[in-house]
């Protein structure tokens, strides 16, 4: 089967953007507390230490979504069954809108899948402060990146999709843009967001997710029916 050549639509890196952006309650209520403690116990006294963290946390971002497209290519490119790209499409398609239903608390399968262990996250993330500002701010950023989350999730089944792995991780490199302006505050912002703001906010970007599945179901359908 001949790989077919196109981009992910311009409007997906957006979605992808503002997925990011309105997911900024979730990310305040699930590491607004950690982010800001880190910062404490670092003693960072200069903007240095805070874009090293954050750039950090988006540069994984980004490999995990060029990771992801790179698998998904070689699935294509393998050829182990017909039609494969229409079909990873779909199959993603579907996943994605489970993760966006089950950021909403509705989807009867809950997500368990993780990035790396989570109690060595962990700990990984409390040496990094004994570290130096910025070298200990840029491992702290990169742990931050692994830490699990479905939104981060389905942005990479998403990239699985991309038809190169550079488009995969602008999708996520566009996510963590989206992140940026609430985890670049979280430490001042933290607490102040109301838990009914943040269940908003929540809600707003796993909507986002699920028109992100929607549309990849349907290229997907699209894809195989042609073939």
């Amino acid at each position: 089967m001949e790989h077919a050549h196109h981009h992910i639509p311009e409007f997906s890196y957006w979605l992808a953007f503002m997925t990011g952006i309105l997911g900024s309650g979730h990310c305040l209520g699930m590491c607004g507390g950690l982010v800001s403690s880190f910062f404490m116990r670092l003693g960072a006294r200069a903007y240095a230490p805070y874009l090293a963290y954050h750039a950090a946390r988006v540069t994984i971002y980004g490999l995990i979504g060029l990771t992801a497209a790179t698998l998904g290519a070689v699935l294509v490119q393998t050829g182990i069954f017909g039609k494969a790209q229409g079909i990873l499409q779909i199959v993603a398609g579907l996943v994605v809108i489970l993760l966006g239903f089950d950021l909403l608390g509705l989807s009867p399968i809950r997500n368990t899948l993780r990035f790396a262990p989570l109690d060595w996250l962990h700990r990984q993330f409390a040496a990094a402060t004994q570290r130096g500002p910025v070298i200990g701010a840029s491992i702290g950023g990169a742990i931050n990146g692994l830490m699990p989350c479905s939104m981060t999730m389905a942005m990479a089944v998403q990239a699985t999709t991309a038809p190169s792995p550079a488009e995969g991780g602008l999708l996520l490199l566009a996510f963590g843009a989206g992140t940026l302006p609430s985890m670049l505050t979280a430490s001042f912002l933290f607490g102040k967001l109301g838990v009914k703001t943040r269940g908003w906010l929540l809600r707003g970007a796993a909507l986002l997710v699920i028109v992100l599945g929607f549309t990849t179901l349907w290229r997907g359908i699209r894809f195989y029916a042609k073939m």
